[in-house]
């Protein structure tokens, strides 16, 4: 493991520093725009730009690396990502507020595409799996990281924003410095959802139903604890353990993955995200509870993501996953989008305990969905099924195509050692 990493650490220092960065800047806006008194509807809108943002960059950076190379496009994009991150506390107004979240969600987006290639044509297909589970390890640990950072200034000042434009403008010097050639990058043109749709109705329902889910955790869940008073070291834990729970959960969950009825497993883990925001809802503001209903709810919904990739890739051939790993990631996109806005208009109109109201709800129809399918459609037998690698929401179509290869790859090695 060691031999493998020491050709990408640097590429993983640069991620890292990246997320920090990029973390900061997710609770800040929850938290300035408390301040600010914004609306949870107005924070709901700056939050969903961001993932359309994101959504976009995915699709159109690829063509603009084939134009002027990845070296350009990644310091441009992280260029424009520090200028918008330090431009949030000079206009504090929420359409100025969207528009730097839709930049900010675009330039992050082109910078995961050129990073995931550098790192993608570094490793072999023995050192694959390895590195992108590194790779994820970082970026998990650069988003925790960011919250302990939030509670080194006052988010009512400049200071937190100022930090986090500063680590993603260092964090490309590791990057650039690492990168000794330029990787090819193709990405497949994503599937039809109509024809995804047909392959895995599970999967892909139940990505879309997750990217809201993701979307509201991590962009309203600063939302939320500004807006019942929670202090702000207490909102940066809430945020830290709604990304700490997939550290200590997603190995587990994977390691079932690889031995179960993968829809089984879907509906357990949704069903234990329904019981937590239950608990979330019913705590009353205490934070202990709070924290624990965090840590359990954002922690099943990373390893979900992953289980909805492995899933649908269990029905599709190898030819196909670049496509649907292209579907699968604009479908939790749209989710995305759409989650923050019906979050947002839920908690200004009924309060923000509404927050635990939509995640509850939405991981119950996931759970719903899943147990309807079990009676459509029959199991894949586990030694048929694909290999689980724990891909986080955050990852591109290049990650996620990567991972799915890998995967595919991985069974059928193990396949051929079985016989």
């Amino acid at each position: 493991m060691f031999k493998t990493l020491s050709g990408v650490w640097a590429l993983l220092l640069g991620i890292l520093l990246i997320m920090l960065g990029n973390g900061m800047q997710f609770t800040l806006i929850g938290l300035r725009g408390g301040i600010e008194g914004f609306s949870a509807t107005a924070l709901a809108v700056v939050t969903s730009a961001y993932f359309a943002g994101f959504l976009s960059g995915a699709r159109f950076t690829p063509v603009l690396i084939r134009r002027v190379g990845h070296v350009r496009v990644f310091a441009a994009l992280g260029s424009f990502m520090s200028a918008a991150l330090i431009s949030f506390p000079l206009v504090t107004e929420p359409w100025a507020w969207t528009l730097l979240r839709l930049l900010v969600g675009f330039c992050m987006s082109g910078i995961y595409v050129t990073a995931e290639s550098w790192l993608n044509d570094a490793s072999t297909n023995e050192t694959r799996g390895q590195v992108l589970a590194a790779y994820m390890i970082a970026q998990t640990l650069g988003i925790i990281g960011a919250q302990w950072l939030l509670t080194f200034g006052d988010a009512g000042t400049s200071v937190l924003f100022i930090g986090a434009s500063i680590l993603v403008s260092i964090s490309f010097a590791p990057i650039l410095l690492s990168a000794s050639r330029t990787p090819t990058t193709e990405v497949a043109r994503p599937m039809p959802l109509r024809e995804l749709f047909g392959e895995s109705p599970l999967g892909t329902v139940g990505i879309f139903l997750l990217g809201s889910i993701y979307a509201t955790q991590s962009g309203m869940g600063a939302v939320f604890g500004s807006q019942i008073g929670m202090a702000a070291d207490q909102i940066a834990l809430f945020v830290a353990m709604l990304f700490a729970g997939a550290l200590v959960l997603q190995y587990p969950i994977g390691w079932l993955s690889d031995r179960v009825d993968r829809r089984q497993l879907i509906f357990g883990a949704s069903a234990g995200g329904v019981i937590f925001c239950a608990v979330g809802f019913l705590s009353g503001g205490q934070v202990w509870f709070l924290m624990l209903s965090a840590f359990i709810a954002g922690g099943v919904t990373t390893p979900l993501y992953a289980l909805f990739l492995a899933y649908t890739n269990d029905f599709l051939t190898t030819e196909q996953m670049p496509a649907a790993s292209g579907g699968l990631v604009f479908t939790f996109g749209l989710g995305a989008i759409a989650g923050p806005l019906a979050t947002g208009f839920g908690m200004e109109r009924f309060g923000p305990f509404t927050f635990w109201v939509v995640l509850g709800t939405t991981f119950a129809a996931i759970a719903l969905y899943a147990l309807y399918r079990m009676t459509r459609r029959a199991p894949v037998p586990v030694a048929d099924t694909e290999s689980y690698l724990g891909v986080l929401p955050t990852a591109t179509p290049v990650a996620v195509e990567a991972a799915g290869t890998w995967a595919a790859e991985n069974a059928e090695a193990g396949s051929d050692a079985e016989e």
